[in-house]
């Protein structure tokens, strides 16, 4: 292999107990990279059409990166991929931390877990052998508890591990694989996969080393990130991040109608205010529970902290600040600007194993259900919902934590909770299902085809020209012609980017081209942009046709109207705005070649990319 690779998969199969570890021929490594890129050629073939994701014939897969344990800077993410229970179709969720480079170092680049125990279980690999262990002195013990308890069991104090937490265990819909206390692999109800195989934890320990294939350009590439961080053109904005974490710039983004507000009704400007809204920035509050930095693996940046809030309400002696989306989830989205509630809120999700967009989303929406009369506070359990009432929005959060009373209904989710309720349907912002995250299409219109045509529906993780609109004057980003090439580009380049493990934040951070370079100097392929865009469209098309081959119809209008503005808002910043979602998705098709009236990718442009040979087979015959 060509240095960043160990080439292997480990399979490990929990009703019978068996292991098999399969080789990578150095071309399928080329072709789908890592990451989610294996893992989605690896689960289109395993997994059955028809698999319930909550059953045993469902499989759940941990996907190192490619540059994960090479030294590459931002490179220290992994992805879980399985099918979700949310959208019954393809479903990734990565995570920052440690895990990742300790699976590699373990001695595999993947593993996936097929079948289901009868006891709870973890599976525990250390330098290459892997262990099936009981787990059920585990079973009903939060995140943090659980990795006390299995770095006693194993004696590795540095033992990294992918946990979920009694929100998994109770199979709630929006459950996450928690690691390192506090990262999570969030969206699509990958917890509830594990917990419906009673897998509690997969620990890892090793100390494998990679050397890359051409050490010296790699230095060199490295060299040149750090110095873009320094004084490149967003130098400003990475310090930034580097020293109040992704919720820095909430209260501004409240204002401006980046964050949605009032579960997508309302708006910052009117309905919280400057005042209200800069409560939740974290620079307003930092230096208050600020106890640390905490880094990801290789990671130049250090976006994270650990908290202690020590008094007060809702005291969290060892905690970690919350991330932007959770900021926005559990304030704007609820009207409330308790900052500490939040800060609860969080530590909460992260100790149960909930993912904070979907918990705080769903309160939202309970709470517009609750103040619409639809939902009552007999059903509540005496807890009035109301806007902004963040002692209400704690005490349901707990509620969810626990599956007690109301919150029951709602580890469902919002869409399943409707549906178990039988109303309050009106009020849902979801897309296929899971809960919309926290960066508004009617302020950057680009979110909207994402979230609506994405294989993973509803994620502000899939590139895309929302991102680059976010940055954009209001004349250049509500003008939709020629941006096709623009949102496929950038999102051929995010398939790549979250295959080979690296951080969003590397593409702020790193010059123009340094991640194909990265790819080739640790390889030592023949790589070049052509090569990842090329790389990145095969992955995103393999993504869709598991979609495709479970029976979804991508024609189907599965967004919520408030994100594209139907009706727009009367008021604030966003006033007025409608999104043209046919004509982006119009525009994508033209470059990623799709029929335009089926969404399905044509025969000839999966021959074009090649490395789908079986897609085109399900699709199309031999």
């Amino acid at each position: 292999m060509g240095g960043a690779y160990t080439g292997r998969i480990l399979f490990v199969d929990l009703l019978s107990g068996k292991q098999r570890v399969e080789e990578l021929s150095e071309e399928y490594v080329k072709t789908y990279i890592g990451g989610y890129g294996i893992g989605a050629k690896i689960l289109y073939e395993l997994v059955r059409p028809d698999a319930d994701p909550l059953g045993p014939d469902n499989a759940i897969g941990f996907m190192s990166g490619l540059l994960n344990g090479t030294g590459a800077l931002f490179g220290g993410r992994y992805t879980v991929v399985c099918k979700s229970p949310v959208t019954n179709g393809w479903n990734d969720a990565n995570s920052g931390g440690f895990f990742g480079p300790e699976l590699k170092k373990a001695g595999y680049d993947g593993l996936i877990v097929t079948g289901a125990s009868q006891k709870p279980v973890y599976i525990y690999i250390n330098d290459g052998k892997a262990e099936i262990r009981d787990a059920s002195n585990l079973w009903g013990k939060d995140t943090v508890q659980t990795l006390e308890g299995l770095i006693e069991e194993t004696g590795e104090k540095k033992l990294r591990a992918a946990i979920i937490g009694q929100a998994g265990e109770m199979l709630s819909l929006m459950s996450c694989v928690i690691n390192e206390k506090h990262r999570a692999a969030g969206r699509g109800g990958c917890g509830a996969v594990m917990g419906s195989k009673r897998l509690k934890a997969i620990a890892v320990k090793g100390t494998g080393k990679f050397s890359v294939a051409k050490p010296d350009e790699f230095k060199a590439i490295s060299s040149e990130i750090l110095q873009s961080m320094k004084d490149g053109p967003m130098a400003g904005m990475i310090q930034g991040f580097g020293a109040f974490g992704t919720g820095g710039g909430t209260g501004g983004n409240i204002l401006k109608g980046d964050t949605p507000v009032k579960n997508w009704g309302g708006a910052g400007e009117t309905d919280m205010g400057p005042s209200e809204a800069e409560k939740l920035a974290t620079l307003a509050y930092d230096d208050r529970y600020n106890t640390g930095k905490y880094a990801c693996a290789n990671c130049p940046l250090g976006c994270g902290a650990h908290y202690s809030v020590k008094d007060g309400k809702w005291p969290v002696p060892d905690t970690d600040r919350p991330e932007y989306e959770t900021l926005g989830a559990f304030g704007a989205m609820m009207l409330n600007s308790n900052a500490e509630s939040v800060i609860k809120c969080n530590d909460i999700c992260n100790k149960y194993g909930l993912d904070t967009i979907s918990a705080g989303a769903t309160i939202a929406w309970a709470m517009e259900c609750y103040e619409n009369g639809i939902i009552t506070k007999a059903e509540t359990g005496d807890i009035a919902l109301t806007w902004g009432n963040a002692d209400a929005i704690v005490e349901m959060t707990q509620a969810i934590a626990d599956q007690k009373g109301f919150g029951r209904i709602l580890a469902l989710g919002s869409e399943a909770a409707a549906k178990k309720l039988g109303k309050g349907f009106e009020y849902l912002q979801n897309a296929r299902g899971i809960e919309l995250p926290m960066h508004d299409p009617r302020f950057a219109p680009g979110f909207a085809r994402t979230y609506r045509y994405d294989p993973t529906p509803g994620r502000h993780v899939k590139g895309g020209s929302g991102i680059i609109e976010m940055n954009m004057p209001p004349d250049l980003r509500y003008n939709v012609k020629d941006k096709g090439q623009m949102d496929a580009g950038n999102t051929f380049e995010t398939e790549v980017q979250n295959s080979a493990g690296l951080c969003a934040f590397s593409n702020f951070a790193a010059p123009p081209g340094a991640m194909a370079r990265y790819i080739a100097a640790a390889t030592g392929w023949d790589f070049n942009e052509k090569d990842l865009l090329d790389t990145g469209k095969r992955i995103f098309n393999l993504r869709h046709a598991f979609n495709l081959k479970a029976g979804q119809d991508p024609t189907e209008d599965i967004l919520t109207k408030r994100a594209t503005g139907e009706p727009p808002l009367t008021e604030g910043p966003l006033k007025g705005i409608t999104i043209d979602i046919k004509k982006q998705i119009s525009q994508f098709c033209d470059v990623i070649g799709w029929d335009k009236e089926t969404l399905k990718p044509t025969r000839e442009s999966l021959e074009e990319i090649g490395g789908l040979e079986k897609v085109i087979e399900d699709l199309y015959g031999k």
